[in-house]
């Protein structure tokens, strides 16, 4: 089977404080690790995008525990893609929470997270998702 990637946005159903992130990102790590998924999370506003490169079937199923977990909702699948390598492959979940001072740092950027991430604002701009991930990745280290 070829790799995947796929995009997507969703929203928190409440206010995700550091130690709930924490969380997330620890359970992300623990359940990709095992499937060889790859990856990286952004938070931003009330919402996360995040990518997610493996074989389909654990991309599927990891979708599929997203959209059924009770801490977000509005899963809305941005890009889903065949790819030849991975972009994330150093991340069994990279994660960045992004706040006003990303925004000042990276103004190109900030249109589409300072107030979250919005399924139209990224959609009318092809690319742009994957860019945001691969930029804050680089800044995550």
């Amino acid at each position: 089977m070829g790799l995947v990637r796929v995009i997507y946005v969703s929203t928190a159903d409440h206010a995700v404080d550091a130690g709930a992130l924490e969380d997330i990102l620890e359970a992300s790590v623990r359940n990709n690790e095992p499937v060889g998924l790859t990856g990286m999370l952004l938070y931003a506003g009330g919402s996360f995008m995040q990518v997610l490169e493996g074989e389909a079937a654990a991309v599927d199923a990891t979708l599929d525990r997203v959209r059924h977990d009770p801490r977000h909702s509005d899963v809305f699948e941005i890009d889903r893609s065949p790819i030849e390598e991975r972009s994330f492959a150093n991340w069994r979940m990279g994660f960045r929470r992004l706040d006003a001072s990303d925004a000042v740092a990276h103004p190109g950027y900030a249109p589409f997270f300072e107030h979250g991430f919005e399924p139209a604002t990224l959609g009318a701009k092809p690319g742009i998702a994957l860019e945001l991930l691969q930029e804050f990745a680089r800044g995550n280290t």
